[in-house]
């Protein structure tokens, strides 16, 4: 999420303005779950960055490639689970910590998978 900064100094504009925006932004990484409770939040990324810049220095994900996520405990159809995972889209790197879509899902069970995922991800985008 981009935040507009208004006051940004006339030296740091261009670091922090990225094309599609026009104007110096920061950003805001967020982990929130479905009922939107936020679980970590990382700000101050300059505007110019994408995606995959802000998810590069992130300390959360940091921790995890280390092996240090945070521990949480679930089970899914009789498996257990003790990290988490983070709902993505196509252009993240394939990392097991990331859930995604599946692209062109072609029998009912992908496509019932595919609108549970994207619809949940939306929900906290």
């Amino acid at each position: 999420m981009h935040w507009r900064w208004e006051k940004c100094p006339l030296a740091w504009r261009g670091q922090f303005t990225r094309g599609d925006y026009g104007v110096p932004t920061m950003i805001l990484e967020a982990v929130a779950s479905q009922d939107l409770r936020i679980w970590h939040a990382f700000f101050g990324v300059a505007g110019s960055n994408n995606d995959l810049n802000v998810l590069n220095q992130s300390p959360l994900f940091f921790d995890a490639l280390k092996g240090e996520a945070p521990q949480v405990q679930f089970s899914v159809n009789g498996n257990e689970y003790t990290t988490g995972y983070y709902l993505a889209d196509g252009i993240y790197p394939e990392w097991a910590a990331f859930m995604k879509t599946i692209p062109l899902p072609q029998i009912e069970k992908h496509k019932l998978f595919a609108q549970k995922q994207e619809g949940a991800r939306k929900d906290v985008e």
